[in-house]
């Protein structure tokens, strides 16, 4: 009987998010026409889709560790050392490829770091990864001197910049595959499952048998390692390395699993609804820029979902105790 409640609990859940995205989108569309302006156009989808790709890769790391019952607030630094980083790699002319591979095993030695701290050090998440994002973002600022970098070749504009068919952005067609291959994982595999369990009870996790420190140290490699293909998306992007970039992201990141239901007292959530956590944010963005509406009035409305978010999570912990 508890079963079924938990499946029907998560559907419903599920079913929010969603229902909670499509009054947005349906807000803003009629808001806009009342302005004269047009929101819901196939332009303006790809481009919602295309500002939340980067930030829906970063929101796969922190959904994994938040799941574990931690928190990891360096991979908004980790996109910014891993910009500068991989400019000067391909600086110095090595192939995309290399410098890419490069790239992603410095994030995944940033999360090795992490998580051997927390989960073998004993230190509280929280404070290793504020440390870890204060250690990445000096080291974006030390390794070019604060300087940013530029000049690269086209071919690391392509990257980013491909559209398959001619009309879907490849951003698009990168997170969707990424999200795919997660959502396999934690639904299918004993991998998932034992994330699931360690978020869920530690103890009970470790009395069954999951070595819950190598769990723990590899969610935070994982988390490191897409937080790299977000600074390695992001340089693409732009063709511009500039040690400051990522400031903020985590925030949104971790507020995307939120939006999209994964529990911050860890164990519970679908990833895959992360997914749309990040849309609805680019969405709010995206269509109160649409409306010429001052920056920091964004900042507000984002904050205010973000914590509307957190309350209905703690809200409906609180029912099912």
């Amino acid at each position: 009987m508890e079963i079924v409640k938990k499946k029907i609990d998560g559907k419903l859940s599920t079913l929010t998010i969603y229902l909670g995205l499509g009054v947005i989108f349906l807000v803003f569309a009629l808001t806009c026409k009342i302005l004269g302006k047009n929101f819901l156009t196939l332009n303006n989808l790809f481009n919602i889709i295309t500002q939340a790709s980067i930030i829906s890769i970063l929101a796969i790391g922190a959904s994994l560790v938040i799941v574990t019952g931690g928190i990891d607030l360096s991979v908004g630094s980790i996109v910014g050392f891993i910009g500068i980083f991989g400019g000067l790699l391909i600086k110095a002319e090595l192939p995309l490829f290399l410098a890419g591979i490069l790239c992603i095993l410095a994030g995944a030695l940033f999360g090795f770091a992490n998580g051997m701290l927390v989960s073998y050090g004993k230190v509280p998440p929280f404070i290793v990864t504020l440390g870890a994002m204060q250690v990445a973002r000096g080291l974006a600022l030390l390794i070019n001197r604060g300087q940013p970098i530029s000049g690269f070749p086209k071919s690391l504009g392509m990257v980013m910049s491909f559209k398959v068919f001619g009309l879907i952005p490849v951003s698009v067609l990168y997170v969707f595959v990424f999200y795919a291959i997660i959502v396999v994982i934690m639904g299918y595999t004993k991998f998932g499952r034992h994330i699931y369990s360690v978020g869920g009870n530690i103890n009970a996790a470790r009395l069954s048998g999951v070595n819950v420190k190598k769990i723990i140290v590899m969610v935070y490699v994982l988390s490191g390692i897409f937080a790299a293909i977000g600074g390695i998306m992001l340089l693409a992007r732009l063709t511009y390395a500039d040690p400051n970039a990522g400031a903020g992201y985590e925030m949104n990141a971790i507020a995307s699993a939120v939006i999209g239901g994964i529990s911050l007292s860890g164990g519970k959530g679908k990833i895959g609804n992360t997914l749309v956590g990040a849309i609805i944010l680019s969405t709010l963005t995206c269509g109160l820029q649409i409306m010429n509406v001052p920056t920091y009035y964004q900042t507000i409305v984002t904050g205010i979902v973000i914590v509307s978010a957190v309350f209905a999570d703690k809200k409906k912990e609180r029912q099912s105790e």
